[in-house]
């Protein structure tokens, strides 16, 4: 495929810094926008289910405020024995989804949807992928869990870690077809899906 000279504004729907690091590093011009959604699981929806729904309404509520782009929408649910572990918000809560899942393999839900709204049927153009990742935690002491936690603070981070940060050293393993989904933007995926759609990576700069 012949890179596009001139690639189509992306927009990313999302409020997170580290989505936006990962989305820059592929040297696409894109903009941000905040998906205004409830993003509560509904009962009896599998953690998949729950990821994948999200993302998909995240890029839609944002490709009706801005129609004809092309929408990048990412969402993430951890699982411990398909219970549902959310952003922990604060130090205590934090704190227990750290002890309930140290020395055990918790899963991560990352799905991503791009949504093409230069079509006339959208709701056609939507691709939509769960990337899983297994996360081993370490067996660790109360006191060092809790010493993490006042250092880096990951109170907005499902399953209450930073892989990219301080929280690697809580982490036994990691296994994935996409290093970056932990992180919350599965570029392997998403550069598939983006070149679906025409959208070229490496452009020759004019001579």
């Amino acid at each position: 495929m012949t890179p596009c000279s001139a690639p189509p504004r992306l927009i990313l729907a999302s409020s997170s810094a580290y989505r936006k690091e990962l989305l820059s590093r592929l040297q696409l011009p894109f903009d941000v926008a905040v998906p205004d959604i409830d993003e509560s699981p509904r009962p009896g929806e599998t953690p998949s289910a729950t990821a994948l729904r999200l993302a998909r309404e995240k890029a839609a509520a944002v490709a009706a405020r801005l129609p004809g782009r092309i929408v990048i929408a990412s969402d993430q649910v951890a699982t411990l024995d398909e219970l549902q572990i959310g952003k922990p918000g604060n130090h205590a809560n934090a704190l227990a989804q750290l002890q309930l899942m140290r020395g055990r393999q918790v899963v991560f839900h990352t799905a991503l949807c791009v949504w093409d709204g230069r079509a006339s049927d959208a709701a056609a153009t939507a691709q939509l992928d769960d990337i899983e990742t297994l996360v081993s935690f370490r067996d660790l002491p109360d006191a060092e869990l809790d010493a993490y936690l006042r250092i880096e603070q990951p109170y907005d981070c499902a399953g209450s870690a930073k892989n990219e940060g301080l929280g690697i050293a809580i982490l036994e393993r990691i296994a994935s077809s996409d290093p970056t989904a932990l992180t919350g933007l599965p570029l392997i995926a998403l550069t598939g899906m983006l070149r679906k759609l025409g959208v070229g990576f490496f452009a020759q700069a004019p001579k």
